[in-house]
């Protein structure tokens, strides 16, 4: 469960967030050219997109059950004025732009570096289902990964040497976890050295990245050749593990992953909300690295 001070953070640094982002947003608005009326909603942004976050560190199964049996009965001092549960659902849906703002200006950590890259699958229904899903028709696609095969989506994301997420990206499950970094910013304001598995191997990904001042280092597969690598690098090539334990932390804490949606909005609302928890989480998967300078020799094969 959430401590009352913790959900007092959590809705402080949302509310800042929504005392800029609202009247920006009702300004650059396009208009339908109907009169739209001007009623104040009973909850407010900053209350919608607090209670959905919460929901992702609250430990409950479903939303439901949250929402009616735990928020509206225990947290009525927090939030005295809720609507109805399926009322709150579109609220969630239709605010998932200033969701996804919130999450790429407030809740990215800073480049270290030493950053990690990897991607997890987002399955969204079961493989015997695939054919009969009617949700992410034409949407999802079926991909495999090292667990076998899947349908649904990839997250692809960036982190630091301390855990905290620097980038993310959606894509389709059948797009090569080397396409985002070709064609989108993914990395655009990561510098230093970045490790990731074998599924990365590309010299000419390598030779791009380079340029732009980032050394990609990943481990070699068993047909290619030895290559020199630092201690420094070889030590932290083993700690990729720790993108592994945030991908996993987020599967099945912070319920990035599950096959109950309704619809896509339903789907990026929860992810993005299950990033937006795991960026509040006091205590993150990382690494401790110290360097010495030494007269060892530095260099393996």
């Amino acid at each position: 469960m959430v401590s009352t001070d913790e959900i007092t953070e959590i809705f402080c640094s949302i509310d800042d967030f929504c005392i800029v982002f609202d009247p920006a947003w009702r300004k650059r608005r396009i208009s339908t050219g109907k009169k739209a009326g001007n009623r104040k909603s009973v909850m407010s942004t900053s209350e919608i997109l607090t209670i959905t976050v919460l929901f992702h560190l609250s430990g409950f199964g479903t939303f439901k059950h949250f929402y009616i049996f735990y928020l509206q009965k225990h947290l009525v001092r927090e939030f005295p004025d809720t609507v109805s549960y399926n009322r709150f659902v579109e609220l969630m849906q239709s605010n998932v732009l200033p969701l996804a703002l919130y999450m790429k200006t407030c809740c990215l950590g800073k480049c270290t570096g030493i950053s990690f890259i990897d991607s997890t699958p987002l399955r969204v229904c079961n493989n015997k289902r695939i054919k009969n899903n009617r949700v992410f028709k034409d949407i999802a696609a079926t991909g495999r990964s090292t667990m076998g095969w899947f349908h649904g989506f990839k997250l692809h994301i960036v982190v630091n040497d301390k855990g905290e997420l620097l980038n993310f990206i959606i894509t389709q499950a059948n797009v090569d976890d080397r396409t985002p970094i070709k064609e989108n910013n993914l990395l655009k304001e990561i510098i230093g050295s970045l490790y990731a598995d074998k599924g990365y191997i590309s010299k000419e990904l390598a030779n791009m990245l380079f340029d732009d001042g980032l050394h990609l280092i990943t481990s070699i597969r068993n047909n290619m050749k030895n290559i020199l690598m630092t201690m420094r690098d070889r030590i932290l090539l083993r700690k990729r593990s720790v993108i592994e334990t945030i991908n996993d932390q987020l599967k099945n804490i912070s319920q990035a992953e599950h096959s109950r949606h309704r619809c896509f909005g339903n789907f990026i609302t929860n992810l993005v909300a299950s990033l937006i928890a795991y960026s509040f989480q006091d205590k993150k998967p990382g690494i401790k690295f110290e360097t010495e300078n030494t007269a060892q020799l530095a260099l393996f094969c």
